[in-house]
């Protein structure tokens, strides 16, 4: 996977926001209070509990003006990456594989 520029493990956008928020002091508490958002909310996404929406995304970049579309490409390349390591989907596009080879 090195070709597509994927590392050995995946990288969630709550990390890039996490050092974000390290890097510019901001507490998440007061983050979340300060847009409406449930704490704990921002902490799953922050901790890789739970993926950005595209509503998040708009959040974070009309809050901390980083780009929605780089956030959500963030999210895209980490839950591709995630399930092509699930046993389930290798078997499923194995399957597949085997079926087209024969087309």
């Amino acid at each position: 996977m090195a070709k597509l520029g994927y590392s050995a493990i995946p990288t969630h956008p709550g990390d890039v926001l996490k050092d974000e928020f390290e890097a510019r002091g901001i507490s998440q508490r007061a983050f979340a209070k300060s847009v409406g958002m449930s704490y704990s909310v921002l902490n799953e996404i922050l901790n890789a509990h739970r993926g950005l929406t595209t509503t998040t995304a708009l959040l974070f970049e009309a809050a901390l003006g980083l780009p929605a579309d780089a956030l959500l490409a963030i999210q895209t390349k980490y839950n591709l990456q995630t399930a092509r390591k699930k046993a389930e989907t290798i078997s499923w596009m194995n399957s597949i594989r085997q079926s087209a080879a024969v087309l």
